[in-house]
């Protein structure tokens, strides 16, 4: 039910002055994982102008905002989902994304006071090959994660990148988040050789068996029709129920 709005506070609202009050603005940042050649994998795009002219950054820009009160621009979920399309190329309905954290610390750019809203999201590795650049960058590229050491990043964006990795690896141990980074129907060995890849360290294969079977217990996995023809015999496939 719409809230009733009184005199006193209409009047007060037509004669409020947004700039009486410094503000800051506001962006979002993508950070975009998928699985290339059994690495795990970020999409960076190497900056087109200043600050940081050719170095690599996450993909992202600024929310749109209005002039008035009764236009204020776009929500920030819609920000980051038209930065997915319009730096990637991809259809932010194919694409798992997820808000992460807020970035606001003052310096974090040069230009001005700009807080951030982070994302992070995973891409299958057959929609990977689709990512093309956006037009206001000049590259982009699936960067390793292991290799992200020797590249030097824009902004605080490796800070950004590092709290990713850390909710993603913490997610995975308990959720279907997994279901973005595998096909459609996989095995065990397959799934337990994303985790390996996600988490960056072994998976030993009878502990990995019992945490599949919690997650089958939870109702997050299922088994699947049919099986997948290995080296040694046929193998049963499941799925997550998503």
């Amino acid at each position: 039910m719409p809230r009733t709005v009184s005199a006193d506070e209409q009047a007060f609202l037509a004669q409020y002055k947004p700039t009486s009050y410094p503000r800051a603005s506001l962006t979002v940042d993508l950070v975009i994982f998928t699985i290339i050649d059994a690495q795990l994998r970020i999409l960076l795009v190497r900056r087109k102008e200043h600050p940081f002219k050719g170095d690599w950054a996450l993909p992202g820009g600024f929310v749109r905002v209005g002039e008035t009160a009764k236009d204020q621009g776009e929500d920030v979920d819609a920000a980051a989902r038209r930065e997915l399309h319009e730096e990637t190329g991809l259809e932010p309905d194919r694409v798992f994304l997820e808000q992460l954290y807020t970035f606001g610390r003052a310096g974090r750019d040069p230009r001005m006071r700009v807080v951030t809203v982070a994302y992070y999201a995973l891409v299958r590795p057959d929609l990977a090959p689709f990512v093309r650049a956006g037009g206001d960058v000049s590259d982009v590229d699936w960067i390793a994660v292991e290799s992200l050491g020797k590249q030097h990043l824009a902004f605080d964006h490796k800070e950004i990148i590092d709290t990713a990795l850390a909710r993603i690896r913490g997610k995975l141990e308990y959720s279907d988040l997994a279901f973005d980074l595998v096909p459609a129907t996989f095995t065990i060995p397959e799934l337990r050789h994303v985790f390996a890849i996600v988490l960056d360290r072994p998976m030993d294969p009878g502990n990995f068996r019992r945490r599949f079977n919690g997650l089958v217990d939870a109702g997050v996995i299922e088994r699947a029709p049919g099986k997948r023809i290995t080296a040694s015999k046929p193998a049963a496939v499941f799925r997550f129920k998503r």
